[in-house]
């Protein structure tokens, strides 16, 4: 039996969104190629294809036909999808608790000190819109 459909995107799917966030609108070749390069992944061009008709019968891109080619760009937006993610991990990996996953995420990587500043920064401006909306 099949598993069921996701409403995210598969490692490969993201990987096109990745490329067609960057630029868009690409030719199936120019997909092709792009993957090629930045994400090292080889890949036939029927297959390339076949993942963005797929991606688009899931409503990730349009499609726009130009000659006898399409024109792909992403129909979704990279902050809803990395959101949508990130929620969906949250809650099926550490029971919707925030501070958890923070936690495993500075265990588990080598965090450069400019990172933990910036990070640092980002808690310190949560903590003051908090404030603020409390103050209200």
């Amino acid at each position: 039996m099949a598993r069921p459909g996701s409403e995210y995107p598969t490692e490969l799917e993201l990987e096109i969104l990745k490329v067609l966030w960057e630029e868009s609108p690409l030719l199936v070749r120019e997909v092709r190629q792009k993957l090629e390069t930045g994400a090292g992944r080889t890949l036939a061009h029927s297959s390339v294809i076949t993942i963005l008709n797929i991606m688009h019968g899931k409503d990730f891109l349009h499609r726009q036909k130009e000659g006898k080619s399409f024109l792909f760009s992403p129909k979704v937006e990279k902050k809803d999808v990395t959101g949508g993610m990130m929620s969906d991990l949250l809650s099926r990996l550490f029971n919707g608790d925030p501070s958890a996953m923070v936690m495993n995420l500075l265990d588990t990587s080598d965090i450069d000190a400019d990172e933990l500043n910036e990070l640092r920064k980002l808690i310190n401006r949560k903590v003051k819109e908090q404030k603020n909306e409390s103050n209200l």
